[in-house]
């Protein structure tokens, strides 16, 4: 029997919430619904969840708060802000914070849907993924071990844990070493869709990505006009 992906649902806003945890459960996935930031981060800690969806505005702890305080438990679980806030800057804190996908009040349930199951496609190939494919590379005075989502300082002996999408990203740019990597196919790759706020959320994680590798001088990731990045070794 295939067991259900478990989703924390946090929405403020009664009707829609009720609303979103009918339609959810109706599409087979066990949802649990908190109607504040407070009570949306205590269940979180209480309870295993595949995905978490969270109203941006709520009072007591806003979704951005509530997003951070689980990126320090959990730095790989997928996360969705929902948020009737569609300015870029908006946007773009909202990825800053390491969301998964930004979706803009009003959307359709539809649309919900298919975002949801996207995402948890792409988490479970990941999880499926065979360690003998994975290498490990050596960048300047850092080794990245893709399997384990590790940046090495080999000087200073500090290592960094990656994100899942700050290691994806760091494991095609290094698979396409000295060589544009397309930032179509990179989006299409890890992001599943290559729409305007998946793209601007990839920004976001090359500029982590080059903070990482900030002390190696002899290794830069470049933007490449209208294709996309390179890394140069």
């Amino acid at each position: 029997m295939e067991t259900k992906a478990k989703l924390l649902l946090a929405e403020d806003d009664e009707n829609l919430g009720l609303l979103l945890k009918e339609y959810l459960i109706a599409k087979g996935f066990d949802t649990d619904l908190f109607g504040d930031g407070e009570l949306a981060y205590a269940g979180f800690k209480k309870s295993e969840y595949n995905l978490c969806i969270l109203d941006i505005m709520m009072p007591k702890k806003d979704g951005i708060s509530v997003a951070r305080d689980i990126r320090l438990i959990n730095q790989d679980i997928p996360i969705i802000f929902l948020s009737a806030k569609n300015l870029k800057e908006d946007v773009l804190e909202g990825f800053r914070t390491g969301a998964d996908d930004y979706i803009t009040k009003p959307f359709s349930m539809e649309e919900l849907i298919f975002r949801i199951e996207a995402i948890l496609r792409r988490t479970a190939q990941e999880g499926n993924k065979s360690g003998t494919e994975q290498a490990i590379f050596k960048l300047g005075r850092f080794t990245f071990d893709p399997r384990k989502q590790v940046l090495s300082n080999e000087e200073k002996e500090e290592n960094v844990k990656l994100t899942t999408k700050e290691s994806e990203l760091l494991r095609l740019l290094c698979n396409n070493a000295n060589k544009v990597l397309e930032r179509n196919f990179a989006l299409k790759t890890i992001w599943i869709d290559d729409n305007y706020f998946n793209a601007r959320s990839m920004d976001v994680y090359i500029t982590k990505l080059r903070k990482h590798l900030k002390e190696e001088p002899a290794v830069e990731i470049i933007n490449v006009h209208g294709k996309g990045y390179k890394l140069i070794l």
